[in-house]
Order: structure tokens, then sequence, then C-alpha cells
């Protein structure tokens, strides 16, 4: 596999350009380049490379990682489950201005199926189901296919007839003055989609659109690691497009409950152990509960209040690469506040020999 040129050099920018020099660059070389411009071997490849280039700089996120990590900080973004994490960004308004001018690369006709919508729904978890993972059933609302028309639009039964807009091509030229001159463009037919036939009797279930709304049961999987407030994305489980176009994606806000025993610092776990005077004193080994169930802790003889002990890997995986945070366990000391004749007695005979003691010093 050829090795990736540097994005820099691809646009013929230095590392320091502004947003505006990035578009300039961008839209001079897509110009020369673009197959529909250009019929040269290799010009579309060049395209390509370009487009890719400008939609990663153009990102501050992708642009950061790609400073960064150069062509492997990339990588993550395409196939990553958050965005929070990672998600988003695209070509932006200017790509768009080059798929109305061009119809699209190396003269395909671009499809004008509407796109279904993205979905966003909220998933609250524990604290446990965040750090180790989990499978999790959701319900959401969303459009499917019409289960009278099985997603055609028409009228079972009916049949299609022959675009009058179009006369059944499914193609319209036409000419277009842009900032790059005048074209003569090949668009696809708004009133067929493309498609060079229309309905003759629309399904009257779904008003033609192909697709009514229904209730969907999925289960997804929740990465061990996930905080509070990421966002996980899933490709395709939006709603669906009218006629047969893309679908959108399912947008999953994660919601951590707070839990009564932890708390959460980054990859790392906080517990607070309670002990009494004379376990401090004398020194104990106590249990301590973690998340992946308890472990023992030696608390040496005097230990004071506020101390903490570190539990090695027993915090949180750390969401994009191996390992676990920590546990810190901070030692609290318990004052009692009732204390019945015996013990009373013990602590008055304890605070005379401390007396004893300071006072030999």
């Amino acid at each position: 596999m050829a090795q990736k040129r540097d994005y820099y050099e691809v646009l013929g920018v230095n590392k320091n350009a502004s947003g505006d020099e990035l578009k300039k660059a961008f839209r001079k070389l897509a110009f020369q380049c673009h197959p529909d411009h250009n019929q040269e071997d290799g010009a579309e490849a060049k395209f390509k490379e370009v487009n890719e280039a400008y939609e990663v700089l153009s990102d501050g996120d992708k642009r950061s990682a790609y400073d960064r990590f150069g062509h492997a900080g990339i990588d993550g973004f395409s196939n990553r489950g958050f965005e929070g994490f990672g998600f988003g960004g695209g070509m932006g308004s200017i790509f768009e201005d080059f798929y109305d001018i061009f119809s699209g690369a190396a003269g395909n006709v671009r499809q004008s199926h509407r796109r279904g919508d993205d979905l966003h729904t909220i998933l609250t978890i524990t604290l446990e189901e965040a750090a180790l993972g989990c499978k999790k059933e959701i319900k959401i609302e969303r459009y499917e296919s019409c289960s009278e028309c099985k997603g055609s639009g028409a009228k079972p039964g009916s049949e299609m007839r022959k675009c009058p807009t179009c006369n059944g091509s499914g193609r319209i030229n036409k000419v277009q003055q842009s900032i790059f001159g005048r074209f003569n463009n090949v668009a696809t037919c708004a009133h067929c989609f493309g498609e060079g036939k229309v309905i003759s009797d629309p399904c009257k279930k779904c008003r033609s659109t192909g697709r009514e709304r229904q209730q969907h049961v999925m289960e997804v999987d929740i990465p061990a690691g996930v905080a509070n407030g990421n966002e996980m994305r899933i490709n395709g489980e939006g709603d669906m497009g009218e006629r047969g176009g893309q679908s959108g994606n399912l947008y999953i806000e994660i919601r951590v409950l707070a839990h009564k025993r932890f708390r959460r610092d980054g990859v790392n776990i906080l517990y607070e152990l309670p002990l009494n005077f004379a376990q401090a004193a004398l020194g104990t080994e106590v249990k301590v509960p973690t998340l992946y169930g308890d472990v023992k802790l030696k608390v040496p003889s005097g230990s004071q209040s506020g101390r903490i002990f570190r539990l090695k890997g027993k915090g949180v995986p750390h969401l994009r690469r191996n390992g676990n945070g920590d546990q810190l366990v901070k030692l609290v000391l318990e004052t009692p506040e009732k204390l019945n004749k015996q013990q009373k007695k013990l602590f008055e005979e304890l605070a005379k020999s401390f007396e004893k003691e300071s006072g030999k010093k």
C-alpha cells in the first residue's frame, strides 16, 4: 500500500495556515483536478487526495490529531463509536458547492433521495457498567420501511410510469454559473429522483414516502471506560430515508449514575475508608470494596487520617488504549459520638498516659 503524502504538502500550505488559506488552496486544486474538468490520467485520484486533505485540516479536532500523530491519529475518526470520543465533520458547504457544480466525481449522477434524519437518545447506566462495559437494550421510535408498500412508495399492485420531466432518463441538463465559471451540468431529475419513473398510484399508508414510524428495539454494546456525557454514534440506525434514501445515524448520550461509595476522577476511582482510632494506631487489615470485588488492604500502625493508599489497576479501563487506572483509598478516622462507661474509662486512662508521655519530653 502506497504511503500517504503529508496533507499540508498535498494542499501546498504550511502547518500554520489559516482556515481561509486552506480553503483558498483547496478551491484552486479541486478545480484543477476535478475529473469533469480535467481528463488527464490520475486527476480523479488527485482530486480525492485533495478532498481528503482538506476534510482533515479544515476540522479542528482532526487537524489537532493529525498534527500530533500524523495519519495514524486520523484512522480512529472513521471507526470510533464516539464522536465525544470523536464524532463528525465533513467537507462543509464548500464540498457541497463542488457537488452542485459537477454532479459528483467521474460523471456519476448524484442521487437526490432525501437522507433520513439523525436521532438522539439518552442512555442511563451505573458506574460499574460504564467502567466494565455492558450490553444494553434501547427502544427508539424511527421511520422504517412501510409495511404496506415495502418501501416502494407505490400502492401494492400498481405500476410505475415514465417521468414526464426527464422523459425517463433520470437526468436533466442545466447551465450553472459559479465562482469557477459557466458549466453545462448534468443533474439528477428532482421529480423522479434519478429513477426515470414516477409513482402512478401512491401508497395511502405512507403517502408515497416508502416509510412509516415504528418502535424499534435494539441491543447496543457499551465499551468499557465510557464516561458521563460521552456520545456514541451508530451509523445507519437513525430514520430511514424517503424512498430508499440513506438512513441517518443514531447518537446515544451516556449518563452515568452517582455511586454510593465510589467517585470517579478520570480513570481513577476514589474511595474513603473509615477507621477508628484503635485500628489506625495499632494497624489492621481490612477488606476494601472495588469495582472488581473486595481486596485486602494492610493499614500500618500509626496511620494518619487523610493518608492515601493506591490499589494498582483497580480503576477504570482506558477507553482507547490498554490498561486501567487505579483506586485511591483515603483513610478517614471516625470520632465516636457516644461512648459506654467502659469505653469512656479506657479513653480517660489513655488520655492520662498521653499526658504523662508528653510531660517527659
